[in-house]
């Protein structure tokens, strides 16, 4: 018997959770229940990351969770407990299925079937965000190999395990073409070890559009943090719901699985909410913990309702459905349903959908590291970019010269336009005049220059190279 760990969250989440393992459990899942509390409650007692000590202690020792929806108090400095979870946990695997289920549900996809494999530590949700003028702020956008490779061949062992012919990866790396353009790389070289396999690779605004519109392209996507995060609720919504579907966030260690909507308040303690976002993922976690024959049982059954019309409030359709149930009716009405298999839908079978089990991320040899430049970033208030250049010169040693400065990411200077608009957060570029590397002691020196020519330094960010490939970006309008 596996004990896994529960927590029923806030507003509509002991509704759905009481009606998911009442379902589970009817169908012969051999699991121990063990519940801890998370989410407002905690919060609200003076927990800012909504989750008590003794709660993480019972997730690790137990390294399988089932997690209804939760409601992180607006204000206040409360951080976000999913992001928490996958982050200490190392759940670097979002895994979403999205398949329509036409014409029970109404959908203008009715043969969509894809499955979205979102990383799920890095990117912008590392959540490393600063101020750093009066009118600029960043957010640090990290991508690494480790996470690349590990999220590529999830979905290239996962597309191989579940017998599907094709994985897709979205990027943005005509325009990021270090942090997006290493994921692409990434998925490129990954793709060499797996030829029964088609890849294909789309810049994600287009990609998106198409998968929109024309679903039944596209079989796995892969795709870094935000993009996935945005995307996989889009397939989710155009397949007839978002509230139909699940999540499964894998680590090497343990495992967290959902369902992808929020926690409803609106409508809670009414008895109407719909269980299915969460007993789908409960579907995934007993696969993956190797209880498939119930996993393929609850889900056949849970299909069979649907095509029986069967429908909570929020999918009734006078021209699909046949009755409107509430939470526990539609529970019981799948209980019903055990052993049943859909007459239309594709029906689930036993199969090997347990655990992945990778092979470690293995370091590869260092590049020739060199120090080549540095960008300042200097807040300063004015908006002729030549009167900053005029200032910054004054700052230069050694050979170390200014050879660039831009805005927002466009150069400004030498050869700006007087139609660029200009913020106050400046990139101010030094390089040796010879293109030759540079020392450490040659920044301080710039700074310290910088400090008596009363130059506001806010940041620096040092300019690499690694084998003689510049290892950051040269500027629009370079």
């Amino acid at each position: 018997m596996k004990k896994i760990t529960i927590a029923k969250g806030d507003g509509i989440g002991p509704e759905i959770m009481d009606a998911t393992l009442e379902i589970i459990l009817a169908a012969g899942a051999n699991i121990a229940i063990e519940e801890i509390e998370v989410g407002e409650k905690v919060y609200l007692a003076g927990n800012p990351s909504g989750i008590a000590k003794e709660s993480w202690d019972i997730i690790r020792k137990n390294k399988i969770f089932l997690k209804a929806p939760i409601t992180t108090p607006q204000g206040g400095g409360y951080k976000s407990l999913n992001v928490s979870i996958r982050k200490f946990l190392g759940l670097y695997s979002n895994v979403r299925p999205c398949m329509s289920l036409h014409p029970f549900v109404k959908t203008k996809h009715p043969i969509m079937d894809l499955v979205i494999v979102r990383e799920n530590e890095e990117d912008l949700y590392a959540g490393i965000e600063h101020q750093q003028t009066d009118e600029v702020v960043q957010c640090l956008k990290l991508i690494s190999r480790p996470g690349s490779e590990k999220i590529v061949r999830y979905a290239f062992e996962f597309a191989r395990q579940q017998g599907r012919k094709k994985v897709t990866c979205f990027t943005k790396d005509n325009i990021m073409k270090q942090t997006d353009g290493l994921f692409h790389k990434v998925f490129d070289e990954i793709a060499k070890e797996y030829p029964e396999i088609e890849n294909e690779h789309w810049i994600i605004d287009i990609g998106a559009a198409k998968m929109a519109d024309t679903p039944e392209l596209f079989d796995v996507i892969v795709m870094p943090n935000l993009y996935g995060d945005v995307l996989s609720d889009v397939a989710a919504q155009i397949t007839g719901s978002v509230g139909l579907a699940g999540s499964a966030n894998i680590g090497e260690v343990c495992a967290m699985f959902e369902a992808i909507h929020g926690s409803a308040p609106m409508i809670a303690g009414q008895n109407i909410a719909n269980p299915s976002g969460l007993l789908n993922g409960a579907i995934m976690m007993l696969n993956h913990i190797g209880e498939t024959e119930v996993a393929a049982k609850v889900q056949n059954a849970w299909l069979k309702t649907m095509e029986e019309g069967i429908h909570t409030f929020d999918i009734f359709n006078n021209e699909t459905s046949k009755q409107k149930v509430s939470t526990k009716e539609f529970a019981k009405a799948v209980i019903g349903n055990l052993g049943k298999r859909p007459t239309l839908l594709k029906p689930a079978s036993q199969n090997n959908t347990s655990a992945l089990q990778l092979p470690k991320y293995k370091r590869k040899p260092a590049a020739l590291k060199e120090l080549v430049g540095v960008d300042i970033f200097v807040h300063w208030n004015g908006t002729e970019a030549n009167e900053l250049a005029e200032r910054l010169q004054l700052v230069e040693s050694d050979g170390i010269k200014l050879s660039m400065i831009t805005n927002r990411g466009i150069k400004v200077w030498p050869d700006g336009f007087n139609e660029t608009f200009c913020t106050d957060h400046w990139r101010c570029r030094f390089q040796h005049e010879s293109g030759n590397k540079i020392e450490k002691q040659n920044i301080i020196d710039l700074l310290v220059n910088g400090l008596k020519h009363n130059i506001d330094t806010i940041k620096t960010e040092n300019l690499y190279s690694f084998d003689g490939k510049p290892g950051y970006s040269l500027g629009q309008g370079q």
